[in-house]
């Protein structure tokens, strides 16, 4: 009985024993196995920028989903439109027209059309010039364009130009949005690699350096893509307003342009002057030697 006792201690001691090798060695293969992953984290977030590189040309192309059959992908282009009009009109009413314009904006609310910029400028005598800026909704520019004319005929003025210009963004826009869809998942997964992971405090802060570094290039495409779609949205319209006579002035405007042209007038003088001399100059001089030489050779003969 004794004996069997013995053995079933000893048993118990042996399988103890073996369990506690065991334990210790998956504890330090567990050891071993996490440090080999903070030694291959670089790689890993190489392998992540590299699969959202990937994904980026995969979404870049909006064809290159696959499609039902029988269903046509219809991509609307999405361009930016810049209007150009330019007015001619009597200086003294520039400033009216463009306060009638900028008046005729703001009635449209400010959903539909904006100010952005508006300046004027002509002193007394002088040709006066302005400018005024609009930002208006696409679909009611070539609407509201066309109430620009009216109000400058009821002020003597008239449009002399008018040019439409458009930039094509479609393709742009797809591409950053694609970016920035990639870039998301690649900090996702950043996030998850701090949240998950144990290292060194150089692998951890070289990992958020790279979640920093990350954030700002998706903070940097969703202001291209909010800047794409707003120039889409809203039409640029640039008017010009240009004088076709000069302003009026008082009583010496006409002396004062008179004296100031005196400068002129005196400079033409003395340059014709200058032309004359070098041009009869030579001739007078050959014809005085001319006359010299006559005289040496043919002398007068003696009175009787």
């Amino acid at each position: 009985m004794r004996r069997e006792l013995k053995a079933g201690f000893l048993g118990v001691v042996a399988a103890g024993a073996l369990l506690a090798g065991c334990s210790d060695q998956s504890s330090e293969a567990m050891y071993e196995e996490a440090a080999v992953d903070m030694a291959e984290a670089p790689s890993e977030i190489a392998e992540m920028e590299a699969s959202a590189d990937a994904a980026v040309e995969a979404s870049a192309d909006p064809m290159a989903s696959e499609v039902p059959s029988g269903d046509i992908p219809l991509n609307v282009p999405k361009i930016a439109y810049i209007y150009r009009y330019g007015f001619s009109l009597p200086g003294d009413n520039i400033a009216k027209l463009q306060q009638e314009h900028a008046d005729l904006c703001e009635a449209q609310g400010p959903y539909t059309c904006r100010i952005l910029s508006m300046d004027h400028e002509g002193e007394t005598g002088e040709y006066a010039r302005g400018t005024l800026q609009l930002a208006v909704a696409a679909d009611k520019a070539r609407e509201f364009g066309a109430k620009l004319s009216p109000e400058a005929e009821m002020l003597d003025g008239e449009q002399v130009t008018h040019s439409i210009e458009g930039e094509d963004l479609s393709k742009a826009i797809v591409d950053t949005e694609a970016r920035l869809r990639a870039r998301t998942v690649l900090r996702d997964r950043l996030l998850e690699v701090l949240k998950t992971r144990r290292g060194t405090v150089a692998e951890l802060v070289e990992a958020e350096r790279s979640v920093a570094q990350v954030n700002q290039e998706i903070d940097q495409a969703r202001a291209w893509v909010k800047e794409m779609k707003s120039r889409v949205a809203y039409t640029r319209m640039n008017i010009s307003y240009e004088s076709s006579t000069p302003v009026a002035g008082d009583f010496l405007s006409p002396i004062q342009g008179a004296v100031g042209s005196l400068g002129s007038i005196f400079g033409f003088v003395i340059a014709a002057l200058i032309l004359l001399g070098a041009v009869l100059l030579p001739i007078g001089g050959i014809v005085y030697a001319g006359r010299a030489i006559n005289r040496r050779m043919n002398p007068h003969p003696t009175e009787a």
